[in-house]
């Protein structure tokens, strides 16, 4: 069922348009404290937002005949939710605790994930204390993940957030564009003799990966001789094409055809990351994305967080004509984040062909967008007070900084950093009205509309438990959304036919030809 087919979805556009936020505080005087949330270690402001209790009843009432909680049922028991490709979703199977049942096609999968979690854990260990050594007899430092996609930018966000809790040594390195100024970026500080590669690919085929594999094996040669593998580990599905490569399987750490590559950070792929924040922190990363997980699959359907905000934006983009969503994190070391949901959200949803194969009515995914604050308040702020287009805006924030500050002042300034989040936030729904600004020189440019929707989500402090609770918040926005807009969420032929038709230089067009013509003759 898609969303134009759900009749309380035609009763709730049917409705007279809500007062402004502006109004309804006025009205509600509880109203922030009945419109927040805690999910976990998070809380949640929804607040200020469009809405009141008819049009949030209303809005559920579309949730509970889109199915949305039969959805998340299958969900958990990791179900074929890939329709298109007929393939079972079980990532939420990656974060089940110990001796915990893990459901993934009818079958319990939490032996062998208990396995290669184990398998994992001994060999950072290894490596780590000096077990494990390189051909040439030295113990590794630096360690480099070779991926794309869901193989490097889960890991590689996940490592800048967690900047505080790293290890000093391996220090861990990602490349994954096939750009040659990023691995000589990378290889410029690195000593060959002290280097492990992880090779991080679900098929073994991502021509990227591939050719930045062979571009480090060249790197690795003249130090390795005939062992260029015993500096090499793999994450892969294909466990087959990893022993091509000449891996010994000792060094091939496998995870399931049925984890999507953008949700499979809690798998193997996180290799990289358990390297530089060692197997308790990656642990700790797995427990708080469970903590969403039970939120979601035990709060009532009025206080289920993940659902509400997915809700607010289908009623953004479908009634309101929102098309896109920006993120500001209020930290600095989340400046990746925004990538990640990015990817998340519009590789999920980015569809205009639902579930059935029918074409959808209506639009789907948001465009998403953002970068931290304070550098976002001298970007793009101005368009999302003044600007004639509606962007719902999801601010981030944590009560304490990430490290404890060196610096003389730090404490104060991480109380600045708050200080704009709040400001900036109640700036966008309350506005300055024409009667504040009517005597002021220029009163027409600077009289702020308001009612801008947005939400604040805290924080106490970004660990990797609170970075996995914000990572499984937003897959279930993104999932409940997909699954009423009616969108298969778990598939990205749009991501696959780019790659096809990269590999085929033999057919093409005219413009194509003229511009590979004009790449030689200017290479020359």
């Amino acid at each position: 069922m898609s969303l134009d087919a759900i009749p309380e979805w035609a009763t709730l556009l049917s409705r007279p348009a809500r007062p402004s936020i502006r109004s309804m505080f006025a009205d509600d005087p509880e109203r922030a404290a009945r419109f927040s949330f805690d999910v976990g270690d998070l809380f949640v402001d929804l607040s200020k937002h469009r809405w009141d209790d008819q049009l949030r009843d209303d809005l559920l009432a579309v949730a509970r005949v889109a199915g949305v909680f039969e959805a998340r049922d299958r969900l958990f028991d990791g179900d074929r939710l890939n329709v298109s490709e007929d393939r079972p979703v079980g990532h939420l199977a990656l974060r089940a605790p110990r001796g915990e049942a893990a459901i993934v096609d009818g079958v319990d999968v939490s032996a062998d994930i208990e396995r290669e979690r184990e398998r994992l854990s001994r060999f950072v260990d290894a490596v780590v204390d000096g077990t494990i050594v390189s051909p040439a007899g030295l113990a590794f430092t630096d360690v480099v993940n070779l991926g794309i996609g869901g193989s490097d930018l889960g890991p590689a966000m996940a490592h800048r957030a967690l900047r505080a809790h790293r290890r000093d040594r391996p220090r861990v390195h990602f490349v994954s564009n096939v750009d040659p100024a990023a691995t000589a970026e990378v290889t410029s500080s690195l000593d060959p003799r002290r280097t492990l590669v992880i090779v991080s690919s679900k098929t073994m085929t991502t021509t990227e990966t591939l050719a930045n594999l062979a571009a480090f094996e060249r790197w690795l040669e003249p130090v390795a001789k005939s062992r260029v593998a015993d500096h090499l580990v793999a994450v892969t599905v294909d466990v087959e094409a990893a022993r091509r490569l000449g891996i010994d399987d000792e060094r091939i750490f496998p995870f399931w055809d049925w984890v999507g590559g953008r949700y499979s950070l809690a798998s193997s792929i996180g290799l990289s990351l358990a390297f530089a924040i060692g197997n308790a922190g990656f642990s700790e990363l797995r427990a708080g994305m469970r903590l969403v997980d039970e939120h979601v699959r035990a709060a009532p359907i009025e206080r289920n967080v993940p659902l509400l905000v997915a809700l607010l934006g289908i009623l953004y983009a479908n009634r309101d004509g929102a098309e896109t969503k920006a993120i500001v994190p209020y930290a600095h070391d989340l400046d990746r984040f925004v990538d990640y949901v990015q990817q998340l959200d519009m590789e999920s949803n980015g569809k205009s062909v639902g579930r059935s194969g029918a074409p959808l009515v209506g639009t789907s995914g948001p465009i998403v967008w953002g970068q931290p604050g304070t550098d976002a308040q001298h970007a793009f702020f101005q368009l999302l007070h003044q600007g004639t287009r509606l962007v719902p805006v999801d601010f981030i924030g944590f009560s304490r900084p990430a490290t404890d500050g060196d610096l003389i002042g730090d404490d104060d300034r991480h109380e600045r950093l708050l200080d704009n989040l709040l400001a900036q936030s109640r700036a966008l729904a309350f506005g300055r009205p024409w009667d504040e600004t009517a005597l002021l020189a220029n009163a027409e440019h600077r009289e702020f509309p308001g009612d801008r929707p947005n939400t604040v989500i805290l924080a106490p402090r970004l660990t990797p438990s609170t970075l996995g609770q914000l990572i499984a918040f937003y897959e279930w926005v993104v999932f409940f959304q997909g699954w009423i807009w009616g969108v298969d969420s778990f598939d990205q032929w749009g991501v696959e036919l780019g790659k096809q038709m990269a590999g085929e230089r033999s057919q093409s067009d005219a413009s194509t030809e003229l511009l590979r013509e004009r790449l030689r003759r200017s290479a020359t």
